[in-house]
């Protein structure tokens, strides 16, 4: 049974831990390395070794499920496999990290966490008011992330807590009201401020009304509700590319109630309500989020720098934590930066997500992140997302492609049920894959267009697929297809769903890698940390977090107190 990754490692052993990834993907990064959609075009199963296709070939998909993605041994095997194969999948397995959290090592089979197991739709351990405007599983993620800063918070003795890429403040409000933290949320799109602050504002104004209720009624009710202190809302974009003084400088700028209603009459934000907190402002202009918003220069627009006064300007935080669920590419990579080089933070809980997203020397601007260059050309060295340690840096055969990176990204346990159940879904890449070869039969020039996705795709014969998708590239949909070929290659789907599960085989090991550069990095810089699978994994793929904090024996501390818990958290 694959066991929890719960026991500290040293720099030596991440280090050949990469190395071994590396040697791995070196020999079987091109199937990673490959889009599906390009089975056709780019002959992908003819790459594949004769053995490996003579194994795979005609497996079904509940097979392919038992046979690549599981970490136990298949009963049977319906041919005898190469040992290249069989070498690939155990050290596949054996390479990544677990992603099962020790609280669900006798419970994986389920897919849905045991909170949720009255109510599909609601945590029946989170109180109703953090529930309200959250889905199950940010409900799920907010309850175990906030309950691992909190004992952070108690290990560093440090309450203040930063929280990066706040979105809507689900755990900013979480951390606030449901662990009595004091919150500093940062999120450089505006609209999802205005939004986290409506939202903080209503969990007040029902913590006002249960408060009155409870006093006429002469009763004490219990809402799992410590503090009433609202999160601190800054509308900044941390840039990567920054120092972390800068950081600490959009961290301090605050103004007054009275500021901020002068603010929102001008229009830039709704209208302040009595109780909601304070807001915060980045003290710079003319500044876009690399995140695709242009918010961050919409809500500074009007404002001087006679709206900071010397009684505004205050020195906000001393000494915090820093966390962020779900940090988007770049944005998990300034956080442990900032962790490394900053004296005032002084622990971090990062879970990671879209690596696809993260720079590269390769590819310094990935598709859908924009550009920092505009801002100003910097006299500190480029450093990028991946990798970050100088010991990776030095590997021959480190570099992972974008493809690879999104790869990794994908949600493994849905796709295992898919094949388990042999689902129709499963079709939808053979479909895509035959559309790319009739895309350039018609036009050579098109590669990858962006089709996008087609409303139940698989549910449709294949020419009214292809009509839909040729008329969202521009193409005539009225376009005569080859059946002959077309059916052919619809033939081969099973094929299909064969080398996209190799793919997901190899993924885990893409991910691993990526986290255990940041390791490397942050032990190279003399800090100890630790990588916890924290969310069950069926019901939040990204699940592993990564922790580190600027005390000695924390992490014995802190790993014991998660084995001490009560199925990991699981009681408030």
């Amino acid at each position: 049974m694959d066991t929890p990754y719960l026991q500290p490692s040293s720099l030596m052993q991440h280090k050949q831990h990469a190395k071994n990834i590396i040697q791995v993907l070196s020999l079987y990064g091109f199937i990673t390395d490959s889009y599906i959609i390009e089975f056709f075009t780019d002959n992908l199963w003819e790459k594949l070794p004769d053995s490996w296709r003579s194994a795979l070939s005609g497996l079904s998909s509940p097979e392919l499920a038992d046979e690549l993605l599981s970490n136990k041994d298949p009963k049977t095997f319906r041919s005898v496999w190469p040992l290249s194969l069989l070498t690939l999948k155990a050290a596949a397995h054996y390479l990544a990290f677990s992603r099962i959290p020790l609280h669900e090592a006798d419970n994986t089979h389920q897919k849905m966490p045991p909170e949720f197991q009255s109510n599909c739709s609601q945590s029946c351990m989170l109180a109703p008011l953090f529930r309200k405007h959250v889905k199950p599983k940010k409900q799920h993620e907010i309850r175990q992330l906030g309950k691992l800063v909190n004992k952070l918070k108690a290990i560093t003795a440090c309450d203040q807590v930063v929280d990066i890429g706040s979105g809507q403040g689900h755990l900013s409000r979480f951390l606030s009201f449901g662990q009595g933290l004091s919150v500093t949320a940062v999120e450089a799109d505006k609209n999802l401020v205005t939004m986290a602050i409506k939202f903080d504002q209503h969990l007040m104004y029902m913590l006002q009304k249960e408060k009155e209720r409870s006093s006429k009624n002469d009763i004490c009710q219990a809402n799992n509700i410590i503090s009433a202190k609202p999160p601190r809302h800054v509308l900044a974009w941390v840039d990567p590319m920054e120092s972390w003084e800068d950081l600490l400088m959009k961290l301090d700028y605050t103004y007054t109630e009275q500021e901020n209603m002068k603010f929102n009459q001008a229009g830039d934000l709704s209208q302040s309500v009595e109780g909601s907190g304070e807001t915060v402002l980045s003290p710079e202009k003319n500044r876009q989020s690399p995140y695709g918003f242009n918010d961050c220069h919409n809500f500074n627009m009007g404002i001087h720098s006679s709206h900071f006064s010397n009684s505004a300007r205050t020195s906000v935080l001393h000494k915090f934590l820093l966390t962020g669920l779900h940090a988007c590419g770049d944005l998990s990579v300034a956080m442990l930066r900032h962790f490394a080089r900053c004296p005032s933070v002084v622990g971090i809980t990062s879970v990671a997500c879209c690596y696809m997203k993260i720079s590269t020397p390769e590819l310094p601007q990935p598709p859908g992140v924009l550009s920092a260059s505009h801002l100003g050309k910097t006299t500190q060295p480029v450093e990028y997302g991946y990798p970050m340690s100088s010991w990776v840096a030095q590997l021959p055969g480190h570099k992972l492609s974008y493809k690879a990176r999104e790869v990794a990204c994908h949600a493994i346990e849905d796709y295992t049920e898919r094949l388990q159940n042999e689902s129709t879904i499963l079709r939808t890449h053979c479909y895509r894959a035959v559309l790319e070869t009739v895309i350039r039969s018609i036009d050579p020039t098109m590669k990858r267009a962006g089709v996008q996705t087609i409303k139940k795709a698989h549910e449709l014969p294949f020419k009214e697929y292809a009509r839909l998708g040729l008329k969202r590239v521009g193409l005539d949909p009225d376009t005569p297809l080859n059946e002959a070929s077309v059916e052919h290659m619809l033939s081969q789907h099973q094929n299909v769903i064969a080398f996209f599960t190799l793919a997901l085989l190899l993924a885990p090991l893409v991910e691993t890698l990526i986290l255990l550069d940041r390791i490397i990095y942050l032990q190279e810089e003399g800090f100890h940390c630790e990588l916890i699978p924290l969310f069950k994994p069926k019901f939040s793929p990204r699940n592993l977090v990564l922790v580190a904090a600027k005390k000695d024996n924390f992490l014995h501390d802190l790993l014991e107190e998660i084995k001490a818990s009560d199925v990991s958290f699981d009681c408030i």
